[in-house]
């Protein structure tokens, strides 16, 4: 095993204990300022600059599957008519375990660096969300990994029920499947609080079809491959509101059709058997960030996702009727 791989367990413990003030109850989070990420935001940063606003669009472009996250679910959860593009305030902590080649974020914004985080709890959060003129009606709970500290969601969802907003926000978080912090910090009594908020969804990310193609994405060791599948059965299991996003990037195509056939068959084997029509295939695009970390391998590995997203597509017609591929996203149930 080469040791330049990530010892996921011993960072992730020394992470968490940098990224949360279980005391104050406060969470580190990134400021944006003079960071390569804020290169790329199409609006500046808001909220004191801790906070940025992040459109998400239904279409990745032509030929590569429709992405419903979070719209579908935002959308209905707060009874609002149908966009293609909505605008989501972001939140992002400051601590990843995982360095994913293709990350938006600048390594530094991951790593806990006071350059570029602060402690904030979640009511100043809310505070500065609230002094904004333009206040999108969903919270995206970003990183870094908020599942290292996953106090920061149950905190977020029990203030905004708090202060009443709870019929006017949706809260969506997302998770690198790196760790079981959530179970491991969290009593099954603040789990069930959490998965029972009305308007909460979560995503979980796949990093990768295989072994091979996860280590090279997030520079893990490639038996945790694996482990992505337990954590989501597991949350679905304590019935969230969960959906997947998965990235195909891979040095190699060999064999590619059946790997892709086996990581689908994982999907509904071990998570559930409709879980790959909650799942969307998203497309790596070139950031500011990623532009000094990409070699010919990671230039390869944008042309593989493509021929994988393909394959994938095919197997969903395969393997589940019209009826079913119509439905909108959130109305495949799991449990």
């Amino acid at each position: 095993m080469s040791s330049s791989l990530i010892d996921t367990e011993k960072f992730s413990s020394v992470l968490r204990n940098k990224g949360i003030d279980l005391l104050s109850k406060r969470i580190l989070m990134t400021k944006f300022s003079d960071s390569e990420q804020a290169k790329d935001l199409t609006l500046p940063p808001n909220c004191n600059g801790f906070g940025r606003i992040h459109h998400f669009k239904r279409s990745m472009g032509v030929d590569y599957p429709l992405n419903p996250l979070p719209i579908d679910p935002a959308l209905k959860a707060l009874n609002l008519p149908r966009e293609d593009t909505i605008q989501v305030q972001v939140f992002q902590n400051a601590i990843c375990s995982w360095r994913c080649w293709y990350c938006f974020v600048d390594f530094s914004l991951l790593s806990a660096d006071p350059k570029h985080s602060e402690f904030k709890s979640v009511e100043e959060l809310i505070d500065l969300y609230l002094t904004e003129s333009h206040r999108p009606p969903i919270i995206d709970l970003s990183g870094g990994q908020p599942d290292l500290v996953p106090e920061w969601n149950l905190w977020f969802a029990d203030e905004i029920n708090r202060r009443g907003l709870s019929q006017k926000v949706y809260l969506w978080s997302d998770d690198n499947l790196s760790n079981d912090y959530l179970w491991r910090y969290l009593t099954r009594q603040e789990i069930a609080r959490l998965a029972s908020y009305k308007n909460y969804g979560r995503v979980g990310c796949f990093k990768g079809f295989d072994n091979e193609s996860f280590s090279f994405n997030t520079k893990a060791r490639p038996e945790l491959f694996d482990q992505q599948f337990t954590l989501m059965q597991r949350l679905v299991e304590n019935g969230f509101d969960v959906y997947g996003y998965a990235t195909f990037t891979s040095p190699s195509d060999k064999d590619l059709e059946r790997k892709m056939k086996v990581f689908m068959d994982k999907l509904q084997s071990e998570v559930h058997e409709l879980f790959p029509l909650r799942t969307v295939p998203l497309r790596i695009f070139e950031f500011t960030p990623t532009r000094q970390r990409t070699s010919e391998d990671h230039f390869r590995a944008l042309e593989v996702q493509k021929r994988a997203i393909d394959i994938w597509t095919s197997e969903i017609v395969r393997r589940f009727d019209q009826r079913l591929r119509s439905k909108m996203i959130f109305e495949h149930k799991l449990i």
